[in-house]
């Protein structure tokens, strides 16, 4: 096995449009600009590590070849996000001529829905202004807090979370090049954890391989600090059953010995009753008592003392399901 140091992310991060994984339909349309050697300004949108960074980084290398560097910048606008950076560095690169034979440069803006308003008013008019030598890439999360005028002058592209397959594809390939022996359990769990998200994915297999080379289930969950399906599934069914003592005690010792974040065990409840089967009252109650408690952590509160309440809350709704 290779250095344990060394961060896989970017060591792994592919190298060609074609080594993407589940992106099929994005990459084939990407693939077709490079032929033509044409390209309108686009704007990636989708949750995090689903392909958007290495799809704009391929996309120019494949463009200008050795020249890549020379012709593509890449900027994060939620380090900076105010107007001076569009007029600024942003209208800077945009105005120079492309180096070597290229008839444009590209600008990749990573986060954009950070910008403000009045910045994406100022980008908007850099990208007709210099448009005939930048193509400007948006990466976003939200396309939604990316304003009208922006996304009516580029190409849209959603990048879907990652299914099960491309992320075992992607896994099995990293495991044969690191000698890694991973069990199916494990790479269930790598699966179950990433939730579509291959940087996850990524993450939790190096953090196991540091500890050994043969990773197992436990060791994934453990060093992802995430619970198990099965003790998602105990706790919920202890709190609809009633048996707040013993939920209340596995519910600490899933906060407190496992380490496990608040935000993430409500966020693994929420995947768990969603595919329960209860009746459509119950669950709209319990879902409801997640979103709660969801917002209040998320203003501060008490994070002990929100998730006992919400144990609380799904004995209470429970109960109260059963006497009606």
């Amino acid at each position: 096995m290779e250095e344990n140091n060394t961060i896989w992310i970017e060591k792994y991060r592919p190298a060609r449009l074609a080594d993407i994984v589940g992106q099929d339909e994005i990459v084939e349309r990407l693939t077709s600009y490079v032929k033509t050697k044409n390209l309108p300004h686009l704007l990636f949108t989708g949750s995090a590590g689903v392909g958007k960074t290495t799809a704009a980084v391929t996309l120019a290398k494949e463009f200008f070849k050795d020249n890549w560097q020379r012709n593509f910048r890449e900027m994060n606008a939620s380090d900076e996000r105010g107007i001076d950076v569009v007029r600024n560095q942003i209208k800077e690169f945009a105005r120079t001529m492309p180096d070597g034979d290229a008839t444009f440069k590209i600008l990749f803006l990573d986060e954009a829905d950070a910008l403000t308003t009045d910045a994406q008013a100022a980008l908007r008019r850099t990208m007709e202004t210099y448009a005939k030598t930048c193509r400007f890439i948006l990466s976003c999360n939200y396309s939604s807090k990316i304003i009208d005028p922006i996304q009516s002058r580029c190409a849209i592209y959603r990048f879907r979370p990652l299914g099960g397959d491309a992320v075992r594809e992607e896994i099995g390939r990293i495991a044969s090049r690191e000698e890694l022996i991973i069990s199916p359990g494990a790479m269930d769990a790598i699966v179950y954890i990433a939730q579509g998200d291959m940087r996850k994915a990524i993450n939790a297999v190096q953090g196991a391989a540091i500890i050994s080379p043969a990773i197992d289930e436990k060791s994934v969950y453990a060093i992802t600090s995430t619970a198990r399906p099965d003790e998602i599934a105990e706790l919920l069914s202890l709190s609809l059953k009633g048996d707040f003592e013993p939920a209340e005690s596995l519910l600490a010792q899933l906060l407190h010995e496992r380490g496990i974040a608040p935000n993430e065990l409500i966020n693994q409840c929420y995947r768990a009753l969603v595919k329960m089967d209860l009746s459509r009252e119950l669950k709209v109650q319990l879902i409801d008592h997640l979103g709660e408690a969801d917002f209040r952590l998320s203003e501060g509160a008490n994070s002990d003392i929100q998730m006992e309440a919400l144990i609380a809350r799904f004995v209470l709704s429970s109960e109260k399901q059963r006497q009606g």
